[in-house]
């Protein structure tokens, strides 16, 4: 009589061992259906073009007008171009050139920065849109009725203020809307056409993003020289191309309008290289 008890227990305790292996199996506590994270896709450019080689000779002379007249060994070195000093050439390359004539000397830079996300959930592409965004702000861009919107990293309207802390949106005019003459800081309107808004803007059809900054600055008792800069964003790079002349005189001012337009198009030019 005492042997059917036994049995009983015996049987109910193999019972709850079966259970209690269910509930501790992973795959027991899975949810069919439920999503899974996958990553963020990689950015377009996965390299970098040769930097020195990235702008053709033909441009070089009329950028820098003072290296034809040199002897051919000079001209040959001046166009080589000195490239910049990186620690990855996956991810930063640039090359400067200058060159000196009687009447100015003039200095080019451009610069490539391909941007990678270490984050699964953050792509290349938004990364860089981070990257640029910073950029321009710290350009500190005027603004008028014209402006318009920077990239966010979440497609709306930037309106971050300068990094000066003057509480100035960055953005401003895309395309020539003022018809009065820009200024210079000096108080000059040398070089500037009356029906071309030359200040510092957003601009269109050159990558994914782009602005143009013009910076009109003197050093002591020295010329005063201008620096016009172009940076865009397409995909996951980021090219900054930087173009400054500084007149032999002290009266004069640099031509803004065609310091402009030379980086301009030395910009479109690589935004098409890299886009074939």
């Amino acid at each position: 009589m005492a042997y059917v008890p036994g049995v009983a227990l015996l049987v109910a305790l193999v019972a709850g061992c079966s259970a209690g292996s269910d509930a501790d199996d992973p795959a027991a506590d899975s949810k069919p259906g439920s999503p899974t994270v996958s990553a963020a896709p990689p950015g377009k450019y996965r390299t970098l073009p040769e930097s020195c080689s990235a702008v053709p000779r033909s441009t070089l002379k009329d950028l820098l007008p003072g290296a034809a007249d040199l002897p051919q060994e000079q001209q040959d070195k001046v166009y080589e171009g000195t490239a910049t000093v990186t620690y990855d050439t996956d991810r930063k390359v640039g090359c400067r050139w200058k060159s000196d004539a009687p009447d100015a000397s003039r200095n080019l830079s451009i610069d490539f920065e391909r941007v990678v996300s270490y984050d699964p959930a953050v792509s290349d592409d938004d990364r860089a849109r981070e990257v640029y965004a910073k950029k321009e702000d710290a350009a500190a861009l005027p603004t008028s009725a014209g402006v318009t919107p920077s990239e966010t990293p979440g497609g709306s309207a930037s309106a971050s203020a300068s990094a000066s802390g003057s509480g100035t949106p960055s953005g401003s005019p895309s395309g020539i809307s003022s018809a009065s003459p820009s200024a210079d800081p000096s108080g000059s309107t040398s070089g500037t056409d009356p029906d071309e808004d030359l200040r510092p803007r957003l601009l269109d059809g050159l990558g994914d993003a782009a602005f143009l900054d013009d910076a009109l600055t003197r050093a002591g008792s020295t010329a005063q020289h201008r620096t016009v800069s172009v940076v865009f964003r397409t995909s996951n790079v980021i090219v900054t191309v930087q173009y400054t002349e500084q007149p032999a005189r002290v009266s004069e001012v640099p031509d803004s309008r065609e310091l402009q337009e030379k980086a301009q198009a030395l910009a479109r030019k690589l935004d098409e290289a890299l886009s074939d």
